[in-house]
Parts: C-alpha cells; sequence; structure tokens
C-alpha cells in the first residue's frame, strides 16, 4: 500500500476510535454556557480532549507497546492496578453512557418506554456481538463516522451562517479552566492509552516490522486525527455559543445537540442524525466491552471463559448505568476522573519526553506528587467542600480542580535540574 495514502487510513482510524458518539453531547453545550468566551473554552477543551490524547498516541509510537509499559517505569504492580482502573473505568462510564445517549436521543423522542428496556435490549446485542466477534461492527463503523461528520459539519456551517450578530456573555468564572475539566468527560486521554495499543499490534499484523517506519506512521497519522477533533469539537462549541439564545437554562447536554441539530438541519436532519449517533454508540459499546474482555483474557493466559465472563460483566454493568440519564452518568464519573486522568496524564507526558528527563526515580516521584495533590480534587466530589477549604486554598490552582499541576512540574524539574545544566553546558 502506497505509504502516504497508509498514513491517511490510520489517522482516519485513529480519528474513528477516538471520536465515541458519546462525546458529541459535551461541545454544543460547552458553547451556549461560554457564550462570547467561547475561545478559550475551545483552548482548555484542545488541550485535554485532542493535545493530551494525541500525545498519548506518540507516546504509544516510542514505546510501541502495550497499555501496560505506560506504567511499568513506575512499578509492576503499579501498571497492572493502572491497567484495571483504566479498563474498569472504561466499561463503568463511557461504555454505560453510550445506552443512554442512545435512550435519549434515538428512542425517547418517539416512545414511551422506560430507559431500563433500553439499556437491557442494547446491551444484550453487545454482549452478542462481543462473543461472536462480528465484523458488522467495523464495517458499521467505517461507514458511520464519514457520514456523521459530514453532517455535523453542516451543522457548523449553517449555525455560523445563520447565527445572530450579539453573543450572550459567559456564565463561567474560568472559561478556560472549564473547557479542560469538560474535556476529562470525553474519555479521550484514556482511550489515548487504550487505542494506541490497538493501532501497534494493528501494524504489527500488517507486516510492519521496522522501528523507525512505525514511529512515523503513528504520529503523522496521529497529527491528522488531532486536526480532525480539533475542528469538530471546536466547531461544536462555536455553534453552541453563537445559537445560545435559543436554549433556556439548565437544559440537558442531550437537549442542546438536539435543539442545535433541529435550528440547522430541520426535523428530518435530527432524526437522521440520531440513529446514526445510536449505531456508532453502539459500535463504540462493543469496542470497549471486546477491549476490556480481550484484555482480561490475557491476563488468565488466553482464558476463553475469562473473556465471556468480562464481556458479560461489561454488559450487565451497562445495564444498570446505562438506565440513568446522560447527566447523572456524568455526575457520577468526575470524582473519579479527578483521581485518574491527572495521573493518566503526567504518565502520557513522560512517555512522550526524552528518557534522559523520564528516569524510574522521575516517574515514581511524579505519579506519587500527582496523586497526593490530587487527593483534595477527588474529595472535592465525595465530601462537603467546606471542610476542604483550608486546603484548598493552600495549593495553587486547587480552587480550579488542577491543584497537581505546579507540583508535578517543580518535581520534575528539580529532578532533572542537573541533566538540563549538563545539555545547556554541552
Amino acid at each position: 500500500m502506497n505509504k502516504t495514502k497508509e498514513i491517511w487510513m490510520t489517522g482516519f482510524a485513529l480519528f474513528s476510535l477516538f471520536f465515541g458518539a458519546g462525546n458529541l453531547i459535551l461541545p454544543p453545550t460547552l458553547g451556549v454556557k461560554a457564550g462570547a468566551e467561547w475561545g478559550l473554552v475551545v483552548l482548555g477543551f484542545f488541550i485535554t480532549a485532542v493535545v493530551i490524547p494525541i500525545l498519548a498516541i506518540f507516546a504509544h509510537a516510542k514505546l510501541q507497546g502495550t497499555l501496560y509499559d505506560f506504567g511499568k517505569k513506575v512499578s509492576p504492580l503499579f501498571s497492572s492496578v493502572f491497567c484495571v482502573l483504566i479498563y474498569g473505568i472504561a466499561i463503568a462510564i463511557p461504555s454505560p453512557r453510550t445506552a443512554s445517549v442512545t435512550h435519549e436521543m434515538t428512542v425517547q423522542p418517539f416512545f414511551d418506554s422506560a430507559p431500563i428496556y433500553t439499556s437491557i435490549f442494547y446491551f444484550v446485542l453487545v454482549f452478542l456481538f462481543a462473543v461472536n466477534r462480528s465484523k458488522i461492527i467495523s464495517i458499521i463503523g467505517k461507514f458511520l463516522t464519514p457520514i456523521i461528520v459530514f453532517i455535523l459539519l453542516t451543522m457548523i456551517v449553517l449555525a455560523v451562517v445563520s447565527s445572530p450578530n450579539a453573543i450572550p456573555t459567559s456564565v463561567f468564572k474560568s472559561p478556560f479552566i472549564d473547557g479542560i475539566l469538560e474535556g476529562y468527560q470525553t474519555f479521550d486521554a484514556i482511550a489515548g492509552v487504550v487505542v494506541g495499543a490497538v493501532i501497534i499490534i494493528s501494524l504489527n499484523l500488517r507486516g510492519h516490522t521496522s522501528f523507525g517506519s512505525k514511529k512515523e506512521l503513528i504520529t503523522k497519522a496521529g497529527l491528522i486525527s488531532g486536526v480532525g477533533l480539533f475542528v469538530i469539537y471546536g466547531g461544536l462549541i462555536l455553534s453552541g455559543s453563537l445559537l445560545n439564545a435559543s436554549f433556556i437554562e439548565d437544559e440537558s447536554r442531550i437537549e442542546i445537540l438536539s435543539g442545535l441539530s433541529t435550528q440547522t438541519l430541520g426535523s428530518f436532519g435530527t432524526k437522521f442524525l440520531s440513529i446514526l449517533v445510536a449505531l456508532a454508540c453502539f459500535t463504540t459499546a462493543v469496542g470497549i466491552v471486546t477491549g476490556t474482555a480481550d484484555y482480561v483474557q490475557g491476563v488468565f493466559k488466553g482464558s476463553k471463559l475469562a473473556y465471556t465472563l468480562t464481556a458479560a460483566l461489561g454488559s450487565l454493568l451497562g445495564i444498570v448505568v446505562g438506565s440513568f440519564k446522560v447527566d447523572f452518568i456524568i455526575a457520577i464519573a468526575v470524582p473519579g476522573l479527578m483521581f485518574l486522568y491527572p495521573i493518566t496524564i503526567v504518565l502520557i507526558l513522560l512517555n512522550v519526553v526524552s528518557e534522559k528527563w523520564a528516569s524510574k526515580l522521575v516517574f515514581r516521584s511524579i505519579v506519587f506528587v500527582t496523586f497526593a495533590f490530587s487527593i483534595p480534587d477527588f474529595l472535592g466530589f465525595i465530601i462537603p467542600k467546606e471542610h476542604l477549604v483550608d486546603v484548598k486554598n493552600a495549593i495553587p490552582f486547587a480552587n480550579a480542580s488542577l491543584g497537581w499541576v505546579l507540583p508535578a512540574i517543580f518535581v520534575f524539574l528539580g529532578l532533572n535540574i542537573k541533566s538540563f545544566s549538563k545539555e545547556k553546558n554541552e
């Protein structure tokens, strides 16, 4: 296959893996709330929903291993626990969220049925597709993503063309920070450390043996994917801000996405988009459950029973969590994300930088510091915030749920000051 063509094909594949339909519900709501400050929100969202995930792909291009390799410099035990947490949160939150999105966008507007019925039917099918390894899912995925992207680009263009001259002010106190934190909800950093390994395996199966060739291909494909994500996410945030006045306060994320679609595409376009989103959500859920079951099967030395039981457990968990509303699922995910996302981010960054700046000591120290300073952010969503006022005020950016950032930077610089000085002298 032509090298350029393969780079573009891999880039589109990465984009499809990142572009979970559940993520569509996040940017329009950000835009509606951001109003005139939409640019700052885009910048913050871009960092955690695009830059960090693509850096995860770059890290995989460098490591060319598995998810386990991301944390092995900390310790084998830590890396194993990290893998379990990553896959655990994947089947507990983003997978069930796809069922909830499907019910609220595709089923609820047309049928007066309880979400539990949708969730049961949905995840029974997910289980059947996962255990039977149907190729239909990959075939559907190849056609769905281009169609959804075309419809979304049309929606964005129409929103820009038909928008009013005046844009209301933002309801965010810190639009940039709110953009960063909402980017957590895409789960794309977590997706990055998972799907990068999938791409490595795929390239190996296609006969790519050269380390340098794979690194170049993955790096360029990652850039293509990143540009695509930025255009779609940024466009949806802009569209939400431009049509801000059309929505009342406290509308749900699903209502805002559907309303934005109706205003730009009309009733028929909205129905068509909702069906496509439901199919895309389903392929995402099958991919998550299958990927998690594959990991557990590997741990148990290829046990088919371990695979089947994991797929069943993932589907059962999906039925329970997926029967709740989308906004509720997003809310319950926040504490876990405040704990796991910072650790995932620092592991990605440490695996991207030069080996001479990322020794075992650096890995262990930064992960420990990040974990310690993320505890107040995590507890802030568990216990009354007034109990943490003194602690939060003592840590820079802790009130913005980013208390881990400066300590991690200072530890990194402190442990590498000799390396920096030596490199400067050379």
